[in-house]
């Protein structure tokens, strides 16, 4: 049996200066005292782990929380002891970025940065409870190109509470006028126990109607200013493609180090504990952190492989989803244009595209 040879590293800095209202990932607030214990635990999980990475690893992303407010000196630590990759991304807050984090990043190997903007709108980011203002956007993204990172991405959320379909293309407009290199736009979520749900729950069912024709507005904008409508959510310049993101929907195996961190190896799926005393303590003793550990079978691995991989603007190898495929569904979505099968597999049309998750449920055998 071949050693295992993972191509992509996740990294999870959960360090924040506050919590969102909407935002249900793992992050812990503030508490500076503790990045370097947590750095040291981290380092400690990829040296225990390191031997299932390839020799030549693809791509490296460090997510958050905000993996820029970690203190620079223990996020220099971390990316010093990153293996070498084709694509280093970070996440990061506008509002963190300085002339003295964007050299930090780009001295270190950090060839990608991937900003939170979310909205141009002053008014829109006090809603979503965000510190950046829309200068600091800008300044972020022109920090990090006189520093020498020529990839930069743009979040965008839509859907915000308030927001009408004027507004969405002003921040459209905002962002292009940045000439980034790829853009994701997402509609807001009410995440059910969030702060944010309970706040403006009844609004965001109001404003359900309206979201279609937002995110058609979003497509049709970025497809017409030249860019590739390469994922459901995602929009790229030509070759710009988050690599590491792809490899999450091409079903493809990656390493998750650090709290809540998931795996996925070889038809097996582990996520690291949400609790930062716990981590830190079992990986002080040498040990690895508390995990939950589910085994995948063909099945899932097949209905997990159609899902993601249908969210891709790329034909889909039926055989890689066959087991999962409801072959009568499949005819009566061609039929309705909603879904095309070519010579070298499965892809939905742009109708298709444009109902996402709902055309990808009705194929699920």
């Amino acid at each position: 049996m071949s050693a295992p040879a993972v191509r992509h590293l996740y990294v999870h800095l959960p360090f924040c200066a506050h919590r969102c209202g909407y935002c249900d990932f793992v992050t812990v607030v503030g508490r500076r005292g503790q990045h370097g214990a947590y750095v040291d635990a981290l380092l400690a999980e990829l040296e225990l782990e390191r031997p299932l990475l390839a020799e030549q690893v693809e791509t490296v992303f460090l997510g958050g929380g905000t993996p820029t407010f970690t203190e620079p000196a223990e996020l220099r630590r971390v990316l010093l002891a990153l293996p070498q990759a084709e694509e280093v991304t970070v996440e990061a807050n506008p509002e963190t970025v300085t002339p003295a984090l964007a050299e930090l990043l780009a001295r270190n190997g950090v060839n990608r940065v991937s900003l939170g903007a979310q909205s141009f709108n002053s008014a829109f980011l006090d809603v979503l409870e965000r510190r950046a203002r829309p200068g600091d956007v800008r300044r972020a993204v022109h920090l990090l190109r006189h520093a020498g990172i020529e990839n930069i991405s743009l979040d965008l959320l839509y859907g915000i509470p308030g927001q009408s379909a004027s507004d969405v293309a002003a921040d459209i407009g905002e962002a292009l006028a940045l000439s980034p290199e790829h853009l994701s736009c997402y509609e807001l979520e009410a995440k059910p126990g969030t702060r944010f749900t309970h706040a403006h729950g009844e609004e965001l069912e109001r404003q359900a109607e309206a979201i279609e024709g937002y995110f058609e507005l979003v497509v049709e904008t970025l497809v017409g200013s030249g860019y590739r409508w390469y994922e459901t959510a995602s929009f790229c310049l030509q070759g710009r493609q988050a690599r590491h993101n792809l490899g999450y929907w091409r079903g493809r195996d990656y390493l998750g180090l650090g709290i809540g961190a998931v795996s996925t190896l070889d038809g097996v799926r582990w996520r690291n504990t949400p609790r930062l005393a716990a981590y830190v303590a079992a990986l002080a003793e040498g040990e690895r952190p508390p995990r939950e550990q589910e085994q995948l079978d063909e099945d899932t691995r097949a209905r997990e492989r159609l899902m993601l991989g249908l969210r891709l603007d790329r034909p889909l190898a039926l055989a890689d989803v066959r087991v999962a495929l409801d072959v009568d569904a499949l005819a009566r979505l061609e039929s309705l244009g909603l879904a095309e099968q070519r010579a070298d597999g499965l892809v939905l049309t742009s109708r298709g595209r444009f109902l996402g998750g709902g055309v990808t449920a009705e194929l699920l055998a």
